[in-house]
């Protein structure tokens, strides 16, 4: 199973694109060295408080994929200067 969420969110600490890459850069590495993912910015990357990423995970267990993702968003969620807007999971397999 994979599942993959789409995730539309706004930095508020951001007041160029270099803070916004700083930001991101951040949180990126430390959700990517908590968990077993694969995470990358897929849209605005030419605003400098609004992003879409994109998270991806692999298990043979639909609910250990359940329960990755869950963690992801709940330290995301911990990073008191981007917000989750919008959240889109989506199941492949």
């Amino acid at each position: 199973m994979l599942l993959y969420v789409d995730i539309e969110c706004f930095i508020y600490q951001s007041h160029s694109l270099k803070e916004k890459r700083s930001v991101l850069k951040r949180v990126i590495t430390r959700l990517q060295n908590s968990f077993n993912i694969t995470i990358s910015e897929l849209d605005y990357q030419d605003l400098w408080q609004r992003t879409r990423i994109g998270i991806a995970t692999i298990s043979s267990d639909r609910v250990r994929c359940e329960q990755v993702i869950d963690a992801c968003l709940a330290k995301l969620d911990s990073f008191p200067e981007i917000e989750c807007l919008r959240v889109e999971r989506h199941w492949f397999g």
